[in-house]
C-alpha cells in the first residue's frame, strides 16, 4: 500500500505540475496579441528550465534505481518543452537588452546541466552517487526557481498591483510543491523534500502578497458616488471659468 501512495502521490503531482507549466500560456498569449513581454520577468521561467532539465535527467534509469521516479521524470520533460517554448516567445518579442540578457542567463544553464550528465555517467559508477550529485544540482535549481518569484514580489510590492504576478500561477505553484513534497516523504528522498519544502513558504508568500495587493487594487472603485460627485465639480467649476471670460 504504502508504494502504491508514494506512485498515486507523484500521479496527483504530475497532474497539478502540468497546470502549473501550462499557467504562464495566458501571460504569453497577451505578449503575442501585445507584442510585447511589458514588465514580465523570464527569469522565473530559465529557472524553471534548469530545474526541469536536472529533475528528468534525476528521474531517468541512468541515475535513479530503475524507474522509481518515473512520474518525476516524465513531468518534468514536459515542463523542459513548455519552459523552452515560453523562453522562444519571451526573445522573440523582447527588446534586444533584455535579449541579451536571456542569452546570458541561458546558456551557462545549459552548460552546468551538459556538465552534470557528463560526470553523473562517467565519473559515478553506483545510482546512490548519482543521485546525490544530480540531486544536489537540482535541490539548488529547486531552489532558484521557487525563490525566483520573489522578483515578482518585489515588483507587486513596489507597484501595489498585481497584474504582473498571475493569481493562478502562485496557486499551481503552492499546490504542486506540496505534492512533491509528500512525494519526496513517501520516498524517503531529500532531494525532493527539502526543495519543495522551500517552495511551499514561497507559494504562500505569493497568495498572501496578492490577496493584500488585490484589494489594494480593487478599494478605489468601491464607491462610485464620490467619483461621480468629483466629476460634477469638474464639470461646474469649467462652466464657471468660460463663463468669467469677456
Amino acid at each position: 500500500m504504502f508504494p502504491d501512495l508514494h506512485v498515486t502521490t507523484g500521479i496527483i503531482g504530475s497532474v497539478v505540475c502540468f497546470l502549473l507549466y501550462a499557467a504562464p500560456i495566458l501571460t504569453f498569449r497577451r505578449v503575442i496579441k501585445k507584442g510585447s513581454v511589458e514588465e514580465y520577468s523570464c527569469i522565473p521561467y530559465i529557472l524553471t528550465l534548469f530545474s526541469s532539465l536536472t529533475y528528468t535527467w534525476y528521474g531517468l534509469p541512468v541515475v535513479s534505481s530503475g524507474w522509481e521516479n518515473w512520474t518525476l521524470s516524465g513531468i518534468s520533460s514536459l515542463g523542459v518543452l513548455f519552459e523552452s517554448t515560453f523562453i522562444s516567445i519571451y526573445i522573440w518579442f523582447a527588446p534586444r537588452e533584455k535579449k541579451k540578457l536571456v542569452m546570458m542567463m541561458v546558456s551557462p544553464i545549459l552548460i552546468i546541466f551538459g556538465m552534470a550528465v557528463f560526470f553523473s555517467i562517467f565519473s559515478f559508477h553506483t545510482h546512490q552517487m548519482r543521485k546525490v550529485f544530480v540531486g544536489s544540482i537540482g535541490l539548488v535549481a529547486s531552489i532558484l526557481m521557487y525563490g525566483s518569484p520573489l522578483v515578482a514580489v518585489k515588483q507587486v510590492i513596489r507597484t501595489k498591483s498585481v497584474e504582473f504576478m498571475p493569481f493562478y500561477l502562485s496557486l499551481f505553484s503552492f499546490l504542486t510543491s506540496l505534492l512533491w513534497m509528500l512525494y519526496g516523504l513517501l520516498g524517503k528522498d531529500p532531494f525532493l523534500t527539502a526543495p519543495s519544502f522551500i517552495g511551499c513558504l514561497m507559494g504562500i508568500l505569493q497568495l498572501v502578497v496578492y490577496c493584500i495587493y488585490s484589494k489594494c487594487k480593487e478599494a478605489p472603485k468601491t464607491n462610485p458616488d464620490i467619483e461621480q460627485a468629483d466629476e460634477l465639480k469638474v464639470v461646474t467649476s469649467q462652466d464657471n471659468t468660460k463663463g468669467q471670460k469677456p
